[in-house]
């Protein structure tokens, strides 16, 4: 066995309550498993995710970290998500001025009743 193939990557997972957390709670329930590595934090609503949540789960040794709110146009507080849409090209820019490699975030857009879709996403980083 390689190393690479022992390699497991910690992965933290921001999620909105409303749509990505209710996802990943209905994949759950359906008794899909999600990877182990993956920890998810709960925000209220992905607008409320703050660049320097991303940079610190970095400096504090995550692997990769997965952002995931509401699809545009069915934000619960209307424009929440649009104001995390907005905030990504500053965070890429800042990660690659620490010297992270911004390939390490993943960002995507799942609802409440795509636990499946949240789930092989996962399996896959």
């Amino acid at each position: 066995m390689s190393s690479q193939e022992l390699f497991d990557p910690y992965v933290l997972g921001i999620f909105c309550n409303w749509c990505s957390y209710a996802g990943a709670d209905g994949a759950g329930t359906s008794r899909m498993q999600r990877p182990t590595n993956l920890r998810i934090v709960r925000v209220m609503c992905g607008g409320r995710i703050d660049p320097q949540f991303v940079i610190n789960a970095f400096m504090n040794g995550a692997d990769g970290v997965m952002i995931s709110h509401c699809h545009p146009g069915d934000c619960h507080y209307i424009e929440g998500n649009l104001k995390t849409v907005r905030k990504m090209p500053l965070l890429k820019r800042y990660l690659e001025q620490f010297g992270i490699n911004p390939k390490r975030l993943k960002y995507i857009f799942v609802s409440a009743s795509e636990g499946v879709v949240l789930t092989e996403i996962a399996r896959e980083y």
